[in-house]
């Protein structure tokens, strides 16, 4: 009786052998890992490359604004000195028209400020003197009460008067600020008072006030 056979079982294709000596693989294994690295070298090299070229054109281009910079200073040098003397004939006008606005601004009619002091005196006095000057320009909007023209004021009698009365009748007048007797002497012509006196603003024509303001 004969005995059946059992079929082979076959997993996967037909062994393979690697008949080439270890020497030969080791060598084809340095050779690819060498491959490897070398790609690896000239890629990194590659990066170097150009991130130094990136950084070689910024430094160019900062040096040649820094350059362009440097020419317009130069250049902005030479007219700003080119201008000076025109800065300095601006700054002598600015100079000379504030001392215009400051003269211009204090004008005054003297004539006026003796009629009004001479109607005040009592009587048997005259005004014989006055030695006054202006005071600053107009600041407010009330020139009662900013000190305009201020001096001092000589009256003269040929008979004695209290001082204090002539004082008195001085405040009483508009536009006064303040008057203060100051010295009183007698000479064979008489008598004479020194007074102190202070007008306020209203004594200012304010002919020149638009043109001293332009």
């Amino acid at each position: 009786m004969a005995l059946a056979t059992a079929p082979a079982l076959t997993v996967g294709g037909p062994p393979r052998v690697n008949l080439l000596p270890r020497a030969v693989t080791a060598s084809r294994q340095r050779a690819s890992l060498l491959r490897t690295w070398l790609l690896g070298l000239l890629a990194a090299l590659g990066v170097v490359l150009v991130a130094t070229g990136g950084a070689y054109a910024l430094q160019l281009t900062a040096q040649q604004g820094l350059d362009q910079a440097n020419a317009d200073t130069v250049r902005l040098l030479g007219e700003v000195a080119a201008l000076q003397p025109v800065n300095e004939k601006l700054k002598l006008e600015s100079e000379l028209g504030d001392y215009r606005t400051q003269a211009m601004g204090t004008d005054l009619t003297w004539a006026t400020l003796v009629s009004s002091v001479e109607p005040a005196l009592p009587a048997d006095t005259v005004l014989a003197g006055f030695t006054l000057v202006p005071g600053g320009n107009p600041v407010g909007d009330d020139p009662a009460l900013e000190i305009g023209a201020a001096g001092e004021l000589t009256i003269t009698s040929t008979t004695p008067t209290q001082i204090v009365d002539i004082v008195r009748a001085l405040r009483t007048v508009p536009g006064i600020l303040s008057v203060d007797g100051w010295e009183s002497t007698t000479d064979t012509l008489g008598y004479s008072y020194l007074l102190r006196i202070v007008f306020d603003q209203s004594s200012y024509t304010g002919a020149f006030a638009e043109e001293a303001g332009q």
